[in-house]
């Protein structure tokens, strides 16, 4: 742990508690939109642990256990450091929206680019001033529009410091996925830093046993860094999955579905139907394989095409 970290100009020593902004970029109207960052640390050397939120803007989730851990003082760590980003996407939570202004996902914009686009911008202003410091992470996200993920841990277990993590976490389930390109998680992949995604709810709407799930697996994991002096017990097993896959819709209609996310479902198990307006045509939906429900769209039209379950197995 580096005894001074300096962050937006300003110098935080150890035992130090601050709240500094990172300013972006101006509105049109000149509003200036900054970026609140949290950092807390001991006297007492340790990691440098990462939270973050609102990379989309409108996946409130994980700004809410933030916040909700920020409120109850849950992040004075015994040793080492947290830095705490409830909100990245400050756009998109201003405006309900996944992406900045000019229509490209932060997301995918990492490492970013100091004369890029405003998505690339905001990468590289964080690239630049937080990722250096950071040893492990924990980037809270939430399904897309009205498509709910069950709560579960997004990370590479071939990584054996993922998998600690992820374990420590002890969310529901434990996905094995992919970097994907010009994702936080590859970019600090490629540093030697492990951040893990945890997933839970849909876009717009808090989900309170996921809220709560991602406050105790976020202690688990700080407890289990040696930075908090208890943690929550497990109470849901589990499940540990290396292959997913989606099942799409065959036919534009309305969507209807016999099961919830977290559901076990045997491959060819009909778990839903989709019909016309009109009752003259249906078509049975069936498991493409064996597995558990991660995610579900809740959106009752659907066009062809469109994602309506994830299994993970």
């Amino acid at each position: 742990m580096p005894e001074t970290i300096v962050i937006n100009g300003r110098s935080i020593d150890r035992g130090e508690k601050v709240l500094t902004k990172l300013v972006i970029s101006k509105l049109p109207s000149g509003t200036v939109i900054e970026i609140p960052v949290y950092v807390f640390r001991s006297v007492h050397d340790g990691p440098v642990v990462l939270l973050m939120a609102g990379m989309h803007g409108d996946e409130v989730n994980g700004t809410e256990i933030i916040r909700r851990m920020l409120s109850k003082k849950m992040l004075y760590p015994l040793k080492g450091t947290i830095i705490a980003v409830p909100i990245l996407n400050i756009y998109g939570f201003l405006n309900f929206s996944r992406e900045v202004p000019d229509g490209k996902d932060v997301n995918r914009s990492f490492p970013g680019n100091r004369e890029g686009s405003l998505a690339s911008r905001v990468a590289y202003r964080f690239m630049k001033e937080v990722m250096p410091y950071v040893d492990y992470g924990l980037d809270f996200h939430t399904g897309g529009s009205s498509r709910s993920n069950y709560p579960q841990i997004r990370c590479v277990l071939s990584n054996n410091k993922n998998e600690e993590l992820a374990k420590a976490f002890a969310a529901p389930f434990i996905l094995n996925a992919p970097y994907r390109q010009g994702s936080l998680r590859k970019e600090a992949g490629k540093l030697g830093k492990s951040i893990l995604v945890y997933e839970t709810g849909e876009s717009l709407r808090f989900d309170e046993k996921g809220i709560k799930l991602g406050m105790e697996g976020t202690c688990r994991v700080l407890h289990y860094l040696g930075m908090t002096p208890n943690c929550a017990e497990v109470t849901e097993p589990t499940v540990v999955c290396m292959k997913d896959i989606w099942l799409r819709a065959k036919n534009a209609g309305l969507w209807r579905t016999f099961i919830q996310p977290g559901d076990y479902v045997k491959k060819g198990q009909n778990i839903g139907s989709i019909t016309d307006p009109y009752g003259e045509m249906e078509v049975r939906m069936n498991a493409p394989a064996a597995g558990y429900v991660v995610g579900l769209n809740n959106m009752p039209v659907v066009n062809q095409g469109d994602a309506l379950l994830h299994i993970a197995f």
